[in-house]
Order: structure tokens, then C-alpha cells, then sequence
């Protein structure tokens, strides 16, 4: 892995990352695929609307298919038919979302497979040989991701657990030998200043090739998220790629990347596109409003998207309401062209010095369709 810094403005930087599958300008904005696969969007289409790197889950690729399927085909590239870049998660998040039917201790997490209930076991080693199985670009350490609300001595217990498994994650990734793949920490401590540097001190001890801020967008105020973001990302090591988990709308991704993060994830254009949520220049559309049945224009009209270029916000409309499977598709291509759309202005504002009226221009057209709804 190779990560060179090209521009920067304020805190925020443009830069090139080169993985083993190919390079990635960032700041980035990596779509989600669980399963091996963005829902409701093909590799061949990925690729049109820009997406130059995945995110892929190790706990659900190792739940299903199994790992003899995926290692058959020579990992997750070759399986999913995506020959860029991808970033594989831990499982971290996954077994947190398990709530009552799973059991953390030092060894690891045991749990209750959610598909046939099988008994199974998750640590940090069996994590990391998964993902080696997946041969992802990069790979992340295991982790407990913290719940909140939670005490300050909650919160310490569960960063100082993480940071153990990082450790050993770290061992177990040095034991598989030479790789050209990359490995990250991730940045535990909740909503306290103070575990966070903790964290992060423990995390530069041991040393990996990025940085991730983990345990946000689960619950806590979105003052505190910013907080924590604004107090962790700085103190990240500039000369490695930092990596916000999880987050979020493209209010949150603006922020971050002003605060010099590099890199992101979120269910959001996907999971949001499905239920008739549609992200645009102007705000957000909520499409299944009857307000919308006979709309002849496009979605956005900036938008240089197939879905605005040949349909009518009425059509698409139309789909959602009748559940049509290419009612979906149309709104997560939108989605998705949209986010990468925002992350190829960042960074080109990143690279003109403009980042400060690129926010405010951003915050103001973002408010204009909440703006005329308000009779504003």
C-alpha cells in the first residue's frame, strides 16, 4: 500500500491510495456490499457511475457462502466479479448487532449463527485468516464496537478489550507473511476524548497501514459524533489514510472530510434508495410522496446520472409505489452516482484551496427543497 498526499486545505486532504487491485483517489466514498454485492447494482455498473473500491463483510461472506466457496474462486474478486480495490470489515459491528445472542469475552465473541443457529466462535485470529481467505486490499483488526449509551468505565474496558485484539489481530496478520495487502486499527472510546487518545496510542504502538475511527453513528448525539470527530481525525497519523466507519448522510461526510478523513462507508444511499429516499443536490426527496405522481422532471437536473438523463420523477414514482424491482435499481444508481459525485467535488475543492466555499454553497443548496416546502 502505498498513500501520497497531493493537496491540502485546512485539515482536509486530496491524495492517492495505490492497493494491490488497483489505485483510489480520496477522499472516497466506498459503497457497501454485505454479501459480495451493492444491492440492486451490477460490478459493470458500479464501475460506470465511478466507484473505485467495495466494502465486503467477513462475517456474513464466512456465515454464507463459507469460505470454501469463496477460496474455490481465488477470493471475493474473482467470486463477485469486481476486479478494483475492496475493503473487508472485521465482523466487529456485525456480532455488536447480535445483541442477546452473543457472548464477548477475552477469547473472543461466541454467538448463535443468525442462519441455521449453529454455535460459533469469532476472535481476532479467525477474523484475520477470513479475510486473508477474501484477499481483500485491505483488512481490519477485530474489534468490539462500544455501544452507547455507556459509562466512561464501560466505554475503557471495551476500547482496552479492542486494542488487545488489535494486538493479536496484528500477530495472526504477520504470521500469514509477506502480503501486498494492508491492514488497519481501528480507534475505539466511545464519546470520551481521553480513551480516544488512549486508543490511538496503543493502536501507533503496535502500527498498521491506515486508521479508522470506529464506534460512531450507534446512537449518540450527532453534536457528539462531530465532537469526537473533530477531536480523533487530526490526531490520526497524517501520513497514513484515515477511515471514518459507518458515516453517514452527506452533511456528515462533509464535516469529516473538512476535518481530514480520507475515507468512508454507509448503508445510507443504498438502504435508503429501497425505501423511496433519494439524496440530491437540493435536498432530499422523499419519493413515495403523492406529490410526486405526475412530476415530469428529473430527479435532480444536475444530475448527470442514467436515471435522471432518461426518467421522470414520476416514473420513477410510479415503480416505487408499485414495487418494481427497477424502482430500486433507478434509485440506488441515483444514490450512489450522487455520493460519488460529492466526493469528486471535495475533491476537487480540496485541490483548488476552495474547500470553505464548497461547504458553504453545499449547505445551501442542500437546504433549498426543505426551503420552498417551508414557503422560504
Amino acid at each position: 500500500m502505498r498513500f501520497t498526499v497531493s493537496a491540502t486545505d485546512g485539515a482536509a486532504r486530496r491524495a492517492r491510495l495505490e492497493l494491490a487491485h488497483g489505485a483510489v483517489e480520496t477522499p472516497v466514498f466506498m459503497p457497501v456490499g454485505t454479501y459480495g454485492s451493492v444491492k440492486a447494482m451490477s460490478p459493470a455498473e458500479l464501475a460506470d457511475i465511478g466507484t473505485e473500491i467495495v466494502l465486503g463483510n467477513t462475517f456474513h461472506l464466512w456465515l454464507r457462502p463459507g469460505l470454501d466457496v469463496i477460496a474455490a474462486h481465488d477470493g471475493l474478486h474473482r467470486f463477485m466479479g469486481w476486479s478494483k480495490p475492496i475493503l473487508t470489515d472485521s465482523g466487529g459491528f456485525q456480532v455488536f448487532s447480535l445483541g442477546e445472542l452473543r457472548k464477548i469475552s477475552e477469547e473472543g465473541v461466541r454467538f448463535a449463527s443468525p442462519i441455521n443457529g449453529d454455535r460459533l466462535l469469532l476472535t481476532p485470529e479467525e477474523s484475520i485468516r477470513i479475510q486473508r481467505t477474501l484477499d481483500s486490499d485491505i483488512a481490519m483488526v477485530f474489534d468490539e464496537c462500544t455501544p452507547f449509551p455507556a459509562t466512561e468505565r464501560e466505554a475503557a474496558d471495551s476500547m482496552r478489550l479492542s486494542l488487545r485484539w488489535a494486538e493479536r489481530s496484528k500477530r495472526e496478520w504477520e504470521r500469514g507473511g509477506a502480503r501486498a495487502n494492508a491492514l488497519f486499527g481501528i480507534v475505539q472510546g466511545s464519546v470520551f476524548d481521553a480513551l480516544r487518545d488512549e486508543s490511538l496510542a496503543g493502536l501507533l504502538e503496535v502500527g498498521f497501514d491506515g486508521y479508522a475511527i470506529g464506534g460512531l453513528a450507534v446512537g449518540e448525539p450527532k453534536e457528539a459524533m462531530l465532537r469526537v470527530l473533530e477531536w480523533t481525525a487530526p490526531r490520526l497519523p497524517a501520513s497514513r489514510p484515515r477511515y471514518l466507519m459507518g458515516v453517514g448522510t452527506p452533511e456528515d461526510i462533509v464535516a469529516a472530510v473538512a476535518a481530514g478523513v480520507d475515507m468512508f462507508d454507509c448503508v445510507l444511499p443504498t438502504r435508503n434508495a429501497r425505501n423511496g429516499w433519494l439524496f440530491t443536490r437540493w435536498g432530499d426527496i422523499r419519493l413515495r410522496n403523492a406529490r410526486y405522481r405526475d412530476d415530469t422532471r428529473p430527479i435532480d437536473e444536475t444530475c448527470g446520472c442514467y436515471a435522471c438523463r432518461n426518467f421522470s420523477l414520476a416514473y420513477v414514482h410510479h415503480l416505487q409505489r408499485a414495487n418494481e424491482i427497477l424502482g430500486a435499481r433507478l434509485a440506488t444508481l441515483h444514490n450512489l452516482h450522487y455520493y460519488l459525485t460529492l466526493m469528486r467535488e471535495l475533491r476537487e475543492a480540496i485541490a483548488a484551496g476552495a474547500l470553505a466555499a464548497y461547504r458553504a454553497r453545499f449547505a445551501t443548496e442542500r437546504a433549498r427543497l426543505a426551503d420552498e416546502k417551508n414557503g422560504r
